[in-house]
């Protein structure tokens, strides 16, 4: 059987491998020339391959060419079979599988065709190509409504700009016993969002501080407005001033609103990490 299967080095890994692995699973056989079992597993990989016809992407990396490979990847015996999903390890077997269990590995990895639809969404989303985005993932919500992860992709995309109303209306048909750490920090920034609709522009807010800079109560609300406006580092040193400068209710709203940045901001870790520092300074 001719070889469908695309040979893949420590120089092409990142993109045949971990970028590809947005648009489709790829999996990587880790196998060496010596190898028995990697000779008997070779053509049922290469067989399913073609029947499952560009439903995902078969990889092969030679261990003893690419150690550092199979080292970074925790490969012990050969063949080493793991697929990739979105840029990390999503399954995995050790050893030459029957058919049958090859099979079983390959249904719980080849995408739904709303599971597709939401991967074709994120690669366009990493590319910048933010209408095609949202357009697959809201394909794909209208495909799987049940399918969590890409009504919470969604619902992200819609946040990226800005479009908080649509995005709540996305989140609010999430159940709630499949919500989770990224679901509630979602919900948080739209919280903010709507808080922040009742409050004057951040220039207007600046201007008032600029006359007044001993209002705490302004400076939180341009805080929160800041916020809102995703300008984080500067909604966060609002908000502390309002912690340091007050003992009362507006410490406490400002302390929340500080922790609710804390996870909007969570991608951002020396931000987060200095004002954490300052935070706890601030309240002990």
């Amino acid at each position: 059987m001719e070889s469908v299967a695309r040979e893949v080095t420590s120089a092409s890994f990142e993109q045949e491998v971990v970028e590809a692995s947005f648009k489709l699973p790829v999996v990587v056989d880790f196998w060496a020339s010596w190898c028995a079992p990697c000779r008997a597993l070779k053509p049922v990989l290469e067989k399913l391959a073609n029947e499952y016809a560009g439903k995902f992407i078969l990889a092969k990396v030679d261990t003893d060419s690419n150690q550092e490979l199979a080292a970074r990847f925790g490969v012990r015996g050969i063949p080493d079979v793991k697929a990739f999903v979105g840029g990390v390890v999503v399954d995995e077997f050790n050893g030459a599988l029957p058919e049958t269990a090859v099979r079983e590995f390959l249904a719980r990895i080849v995408p739904t065709p709303a599971e597709k639809l939401r991967l074709e969404g994120m690669s366009a989303l990493r590319e910048g190509d933010f209408e095609t985005a949202e357009s697959r993932l809201q394909d794909a919500v209208r495909l799987d409504p049940a399918h969590r992860e890409a009504r919470l992709d969604l619902v992200g995309a819609l946040i990226a700009r800005q479009a908080y109303s649509e995005a709540a209306i996305v989140l609010k048909d999430l159940p709630e016993r499949e919500r989770d750490e990224r679901a509630d920090r979602y919900s948080t920034q739209i919280a903010l969002w709507s808080k922040g609709q009742t409050l004057p522009e951040s220039s207007e807010l600046t201007a008032a501080l600029e006359r007044a800079p001993q209002d705490l109560e302004l400076r939180l609300k341009l805080g929160e407005r800041l916020a809102v406006e995703r300008d984080f580092e500067a909604a966060l040193a609002h908000l502390i001033e309002v912690v340091r400068g007050d003992r009362g209710v507006l410490r406490e709203q400002a302390r929340k609103t500080i922790v609710e940045v804390f996870g909007m901001a969570g991608d951002q870790d020396e931000l987060v990490s200095r004002y954490r520092r300052m935070l706890a300074s601030a309240l002990y």
